[in-house]
Formats: structure tokens, sequence, C-alpha cells
């Protein structure tokens, strides 16, 4: 709490008044009894004498000492014999019912005595009255310090904060704001005393409502919300708004890396996937990593995206990073983030990593074994110890995630060849998943291939509801090296070939399937010339 010396004109403005009226000294005090202000010989800064004063910082009423030297108050007193005071009178001046100054009285006259005391009652009630006004003046110089204090925080606070924030009155005229609305703005001579529209696109983004905001001659399309603001003024009202390019981005980072796959999402009838699917139902509760490998193509991805769906982590984020598509250099900004100036061409807001965006659902570290050396030794930590800190900084975050990773080579064939660390390999494979390559598992092969039309049916607008029987049989036969991939690709083709509205024919069938067709019939037969014939009846179908 401040002084009373923060109010001293004032004060010494009511000393005057005081003395005028009692014509008698008047001395103004803080609570340890040193002057302020006041009348009289005795000077600023010295502490303030009398007995009444003592008994009313003791009393916290206030004293009056009609008789010096005879009061029983002074006996014991130093000065007693010396005393040339008549009258003493002291008052409190009181704070949330504490003391903190006096006002105090001092006749050396007689006859003023003597005029006093006819009067004493109203006197006294006068003194109390000025005590009671220095009071509120204290209060209300308390309270505006609050206040500016408060603003300034406020200030303080609002242009750290990425968003934009206008205060504007009832005829929207705007009277502050924050550094990242004039940034975004951007109006050469600011935004304090324009006027501003804010008009509501009644749509909603992100549980945020959209808003064009108006200013002279720009328009920004931005997220935002209107607020009363009490402590602005009764009629004021801030506007709190995010860059809604920012938002997007955001937004799309997130949604590139969060589309759902379900279970019904796996499709086939081999054992293998029939398998697949239970063990997924059964270890997608599980906080443990998981380790799914195999050939490219063969649905490394959608296993992961399965186990985060059937999880408790559904609605949470599931963040993609491929290890093998990010140059070395900066994958580990990727993963980790980084703070403002870490690095040369770091910006300048620092980011948030992989890990960090992931926080609460799932991270699918894709193409693990292309990760470098020293990445998976960070990489291990994180797991062992569900930390990270940003590039930069000191801060330790806490992660809540759940880590699954994948890859298409043999990791234990790197171990040996010391290119992936032993421990974080047996870190990873809590749960495992081998992946079968689609020659392997043939009865998937058809029911993928009929999901496949019905995609690029929609993508195309076509009505391909069959499939000719050669071109099954091509398919079943057909020893698929790049898996699932390679057949959408084949699918995707044939679909962009395809005259005929209502069926996926042979004629449509790609060159290296169709020579491999051939192949396959060279061998069923028993001499050259039926091999011949063969050849010469399967080129007249492609024709």
């Amino acid at each position: 709490m401040t002084s009373l010396l923060v109010i001293k004109n004032e004060l010494t403005k009511y000393a005057k008044t005081i003395s005028k009226l009692f014509s008698m000294d008047v001395g103004i005090c803080d609570k340890n009894l040193i002057r302020i202000t006041g009348s009289g010989p005795q000077k600023i800064g010295e502490k303030i004498r009398g007995r009444a004063n003592k008994k009313t910082l003791e009393t916290k009423e206030t004293t009056v000492i009609l008789n010096p030297r005879e009061d029983d108050i002074c006996i014991g007193c130093s000065e007693k014999d010396s005393c040339l005071e008549c009258l003493e009178i002291s008052t409190p001046i009181k704070y949330e019912g504490k003391i903190i100054g006096l006002i105090s009285l001092v006749s050396f006259d007689p006859k003023q005595k003597e005029r006093v005391l006819e009067n004493l009652k109203n006197y006294l009630d006068f003194v109390e009255q000025m005590a009671e006004l220095i009071s509120v003046r204290f209060i209300e110089y308390n309270e505006n310090l609050e206040k500016t204090e408060r603003e300034n925080i406020l200030s303080t606070i609002l242009n750290i904060i990425q968003k934009g924030v206008l205060r504007f009155n009832e005829n929207n005229i705007v009277t502050s704001s924050n550094n990242f609305a004039l940034k975004k703005i951007d109006l050469e001579k600011g935004v304090i005393g324009k006027k501003i529209e804010i008009i509501s696109q009644n749509d909603y983004l992100m549980e945020q409502e959209i808003f064009k905001l108006k200013i002279e001659s720009k328009e920004l399309d931005v997220l935002g919300k209107i607020l009363p603001f009490e402590s602005f003024g009764k009629n004021e009202k801030i506007f709190i708004f995010d860059d809604m390019n920012k938002v997007n981005d955001g937004i799309r980072e997130l949604i590139e890396t969060s589309n759902s796959v379900s279970l019904k999402d796996i499709i086939g009838e081999s054992e293998f996937t029939q398998k697949l699917k239970e063990r997924i139902k059964h270890v997608a509760p599980s906080k443990s990593t998981a380790l799914i490998t195999g050939e490219s193509g063969t649905g490394k991805e959608l296993v992961a995206r399965a186990l985060h769906y059937h999880s408790e982590r559904r609605n949470a984020p599931f963040v993609v990073i491929n290890c093998a598509a990010i140059p070395e250099s900066l994958l580990e900004s990727e993963l980790f983030g980084y703070v403002k100036g870490a690095f040369t061409g770091a910006d300048k807001n620092g980011r948030m990593g992989k890990f960090e965006l992931a926080n609460g659902g799932v991270i699918f570290l894709d193409e693990i074994g292309d990760m470098p050396l020293y990445l998976q030794a960070k990489i291990l930590r994180v797991i062992q110890e569900r930390k990270v800190t940003r590039i930069g900084s000191n801060r330790v975050i806490d992660l809540d995630i759940r880590i699954i990773a994948a890859t298409n080579v043999n990791l234990e064939k790197k171990i040996e060849e010391k290119e992936f660390r032993e421990d974080l390999y047996y870190r990873l494979k809590v749960i495992p998943f081998e992946m079968m390559p689609l020659r392997d598992r043939k009865e998937d092969i058809l029911p993928i291939a009929k999901k496949l039309i019905k995609k690029y049916n929609k993508v195309t607008s076509k009505y391909i509801n069959f499939v000719d029987i050669d071109v099954e049989e091509i398919f079943l036969n057909y020893n698929w090296p790049g898996n699932i991939r390679e057949l959408e690709n084949v699918v995707e083709f044939m679909f962009n070939l395809s005259d005929d509205p209502d069926i996926l024919s042979i004629s449509t069938i790609p060159d290296k399937l169709f020579e491999n067709k051939i192949e396959e019939e060279k061998k069923k037969l028993p001499n050259l010339e039926k091999k011949i014939e063969v050849f010469d009846f399967l080129d007249d179908l492609k024709i």
C-alpha cells in the first residue's frame, strides 16, 4: 500500500483549511508520526510530538487533551515542565480499518482554546470529516493506481499473445490496440481513432465465430470474439481475433494427418487379414509402442490409423512424420520444435514440434529405419521419459502420447550393420505387427480391388460395377511387387482408359500385367506352336 505522501498537495490544502478555522497549529502525519505537511514551526519529515497522538494510535479514536501538563496522559512526559501547549487534538485517518495517518492540532493560545471549547463538538465533527475526506481521496488514488497498473499489465500481456486485440467505444471508434492487431491490419497511420466494422459471417471454425473486419480500406477475414470489458468503461468492448490464414494452416496440418481409419477400412478375406483385425482391436486401447514392419504398400499406415481410431485417443491428434522424406538437417526441428532464434532461418515465433502437436494423441514415425543414429538416441529418450524439449529451450514439456513406428527395411540387419540402435528397436517392438505382402494373401486382392473401384467411381463420376473375369484372373496371378499401392495405381490407370461405363475390361490392363499373363500361359503350353497361338490370341484380346 502506498503512503499518504502521494497526496501531499491535497493534504497541504486540507491542513491550511483546518488551521484557518481553528487558529491552531496543524500537522498531518503518516502512521509512523512523520510529518507530511501542516502549519506551525515544525519541519516536514520530523516526528510529531504530543501524548495525544500516541494515545490515538493505541485507541484508533480521536483524543483530546484539554489541560496539558495536568492530564493523566502527561504523567511521565520528559517535557512536562517546559510544555507550553494549552490544547491538543489528535484524529486518526483510516483505510480499511487501519490507521494510515493522523491530523494533529495544537493550541498555544488560552483565548483560542476557550473559543474551541465553546463549540468543541462541532470542531471535532469537522476535523473527523476532514480525516474521512483524506481517507476517501487516498482510496481513490490507490484505486486509480491499481487500475493503471492492471491496464499496464493487461497491455503487456496482450502485446505478448499472438492474437489481435482491439478496444472500441459505443461509436465503434478504436481506442486502443495491441501490436499483433496493428501488424495484421497494417494501416499507415495506425488504427487508434478509426471507425471499425465487425460483421459476423454466421459461421464457425474451431469453435470460434468468423467475422469480416473492416477499417478504412482494409478488410480481413478473422476468427474472433466480442467481449464487454467493464474495466475499460461502461460502454466499451474489446474484440479478440486470430488471423484466419494462421488458423487454416494449423487446421490443414492436422487434417492432413488425421484421416480416420477403422477396422472396416482394412479390406480382405484372408486368414492373415482377419487375424490382423483381431489383433488391432485387442491392442488398440494400450499405451505401449508398436512397430509395424513390411514391404512398401502393404498398408502399414492403415494399421497405425486403425490403432488410433479404436483407442481412447481417437478424438486426439494423429500426427504423421515421414523420417525418410524430411532432410536430415530439418528432421530434429520437425520432431522437437524450436524457440525463437534457436538457429539461423528459424521462424521468429518459434514452432511446435510433431511430438508436441501429438500430445494427448498418437505420433506415427513412418520409415523410422531411415532415421539418423544421433536422432535415434533422442527418440529413445523421449520414449523412456515421455518428455520433450524444444531446440534452444530449457523448458521440459510433459508428453502423453502413444508412439507407433513403421519401416520397410530389415531393422535386425541394420542393427548388425551398426545403422540402427538395438535398444531403440526393442523399445519400439513392444507390440509388433508384420504385414504380409499382397502376393501371399491372394484372397484379399479382389475385395481390395472392388473397394478401389468404388473409390474411383466417386472420383471420376463413373459407374463401373463389374470386373471382367479375365481381369480378375490376371489380378490373381500377378505378383504385385508394389503391393496394395501398385494395385491402386493399376485400378486408377484402368479407370482412365475405360470407355465401358459398366465394366472394367481386359482392354485397359497395363502392359506389365498383360505380359505377365503371357509368360504364365507360355509356361503351361507343351510346345512352341501352341505358345505362339496363345501369344497371338492374347495379343488380339488386347487390341
